[in-house]
């Protein structure tokens, strides 16, 4: 789960915060908001079955006001897993040689939307590494192109730090929503993680540009990275609190058999449905996906994710040859279940879980 030290409550409570678990918790419901070390106090009952039942069925509740049963669907379409990037955790990061390499081009992509379009996707996620070759003329062109074949759907981008000027570009050719997750709100937990030339303060930036554009912007983090403390999660849930994100997208970290953190131990299951249920009461309008990383570390994961108060799915577009080539961490699930040919079974998977997949574009509200 994380490294947090055992006695970091009492430590709080020395300084003179007395509120426990289930005092957090209420604190949370009520105003939807608390302090750093309120939610430190909090996370650090995250076990606790009697904390972990209020907020879930206060997620779940919150979820159906604004939402009821329906679940919306992302066709999602891995464009190029070239990436620019050396981030110590990610399989496609620069420095890994092993990775065989691929883009799709325009066509192709066209080509996923179309498939998409005939299975019922009304919204599509251009998700890629941080690609030179997709130029911004190069994106404005394929942005064009989807949004004038497609123009009953939402288009999402998730292709890393830009240029607030190619933010706009991309905006004003169509572009919808756009996923860009901080990964860490802690500048020194941040700086662990990547290499020097990246740094929280310019991804925070491109968060509040891509917000400040008129996009529905989504943020998140990976929940138990190498050497994360509740504290830094406690860090991640106020930075959420002040961006006012429509979108958060959270999944656990899994190690990847090329990286420096190989070795390491995945993120938490449950730490990660607890935090879907808080940041669900902190946000309650949010966007809130069952990530890919859930379903990979847990046959169930995304079943128990919209039970713990998310939204959303997101199933695989990409073309089949191409799917085990985007491998951010080890065994990735992107065929069977999780492929979008197999929409069938996955809305079948969440009628189980007592809710309803639904074709439109599921805008923010």
């Amino acid at each position: 789960m994380t490294n947090a030290d055992p006695v970091q409550g009492d430590i709080w409570k020395e300084k003179g915060y007395i509120m426990d678990g289930m005092g957090a918790a209420q604190k949370l419901i009520q105003n939807h908001v608390l302090k750093k070390e309120e939610y430190v106090t909090l996370l650090e009952c995250a076990s606790d079955r009697d904390v972990k039942k209020v907020l879930t069925d206060e997620a779940v509740r919150l979820r159906k006001i604004y939402y009821g049963d329906k679940v919306y669907t992302r066709g999602l379409i891995e464009f190029t897993n070239y990436c620019k990037n050396n981030c110590y955790y990610c399989g496609i990061r620069a420095g890994n040689r092993n990775v065989v390499r691929y883009r799709l081009t325009e066509e192709e992509i066209l080509d996923c939307c179309r498939e998409g379009y005939r299975l019922g996707f009304h919204t599509f996620v251009l998700q890629g590494g941080e690609d030179p070759y997709y130029t911004d003329e190069i994106m404005v062109e394929l942005i064009r192109a989807i949004k004038a074949e497609f123009p009953d759907c939402a288009l999402t981008l998730s292709i890393g730090e830009k240029s607030r000027e190619s933010y706009r570009l991309f905006r004003e050719a169509g572009a919808d929503r756009y996923l860009l997750r901080h990964e860490t709100a802690n500048a020194e937990h941040y700086g662990s993680l990547h290499p020097a030339a990246m740094s929280l303060s310019d991804r925070k930036q491109c968060l509040y540009d891509l917000k400040e554009l008129g996009y529905q912007a989504g943020a998140g983090f990976m929940v138990g990275s190498p050497g994360q403390t509740v504290e830094h999660m406690a860090e991640d849930l106020v930075f959420l609190q002040e961006l006012q994100p429509q979108m958060v997208g959270i999944g656990p970290f899994i190690p990847h058999h090329d990286t420096i953190f190989a070795e390491e131990k995945a993120g938490s299951v449950e730490m990660t449905l607890f935090l879907l249920s808080v940041i669900r009461i902190m946000l309650p309008k949010v966007l809130l996906p069952a990530t890919t990383a859930l379903g990979t570390m847990d046959p169930q994961g995304r079943e128990k994710g919209l039970k713990a108060g998310a939204n959303v799915v997101m199933p695989n577009l990409s073309p089949v040859k191409n799917r085990k080539q985007y491998e951010l961490y080890d065994n990735k699930i992107c065929t069977g279940e999780e492929a979008a040919q197999c929409r069938g079974c996955l809305a079948g998977r969440v009628q189980r879980a007592g809710y309803c997949l639904v074709t439109d574009r599921g805008d923010a509200v």
